[in-house]
């Protein structure tokens, strides 16, 4: 798919590069003969083809985000040695 791609980007660079170099072009219809032949349809087709695996990330991070890690009320128990004990008194 990429080498496709690449191929006609390189495509419309050479019809940009020979209307900015031919004696009735200009570099200014060349641009956008790049822009409008060459990156405007390659960065669409790109953002069509993406579209079931920006799907499926989308769905793969909800599902990660509904687990919930621990639903309980009470604190971590302290692991042996801690400086910092999980529950305090008031002073």
């Amino acid at each position: 798919m990429y080498l496709v791609l690449i191929a006609w980007l390189y495509v419309t660079l050479m019809m940009a590069v020979a209307e900015a170099t031919s004696s009735q072009g200009t570099v200014l219809g060349a641009f956008f003969t790049f822009i409008l032949y060459g990156v405007g349809p390659v960065s669409l087709l790109m953002y069509l083809l993406r579209t079931p695996a920006r799907r499926k990330a989308l769905r793969a991070r909800e599902a990660a985000a509904s687990i919930e890690p621990d639903a309980g009320s009470h604190a971590a128990a302290a692991a042996e040695g801690d400086a910092v004990a999980p529950v305090r008194k008031e002073p």
